[in-house]
């Protein structure tokens, strides 16, 4: 189970890689910038990470929060002054969205003592907005 939850976050990453421009479109050949697309699946991962914390692998954890930290940075740069598109407006639904945490300072798994409303955060979008 551990190879298949990491060939599915792989293949996760690997659309939203396409959708950021860091692969070639293989219908033509050239990278191709669809920050909404991109997002989406950016979101997916976080979504997956948030509803499986704390039963994941040591391997499986280090692995999808590798890939998040990796794609926030490489959207932020495609969103960016010097990127190739301009990133979508954020969609506002009242909520604070913290900006990404690089995967070094990144816990993974909350402490066992702290009441569940702390340690989890509701899921939100924010790439550098």
């Amino acid at each position: 189970m551990t190879q298949r939850f990491i060939e599915f976050v792989m293949m996760q990453a690997q659309q939203a890689a396409l959708f950021l421009g860091r692969i070639p479109n293989p219908q033509t050949g050239k990278p191709e910038v669809n920050l909404e697309v991109a997002r989406m699946f950016i979101d997916q991962l976080e979504m997956v990470r948030e509803k499986t914390r704390g039963n994941l692998t040591g391997e499986e954890s280090e692995i999808l929060t590798r890939v998040l930290s990796d794609l926030q940075l490489s959207f932020v740069q495609a969103a960016g002054p010097g990127g190739e598109a301009a990133a979508p407006p954020a969609e506002s639904d009242g909520r604070r969205e913290p900006s990404p945490v690089p995967a070094a300072s990144a816990p993974e798994h909350p402490p066992e003592s702290a009441p569940e409303t702390e340690t989890r955060k509701k899921f939100t979008k924010s790439y550098g907005n």
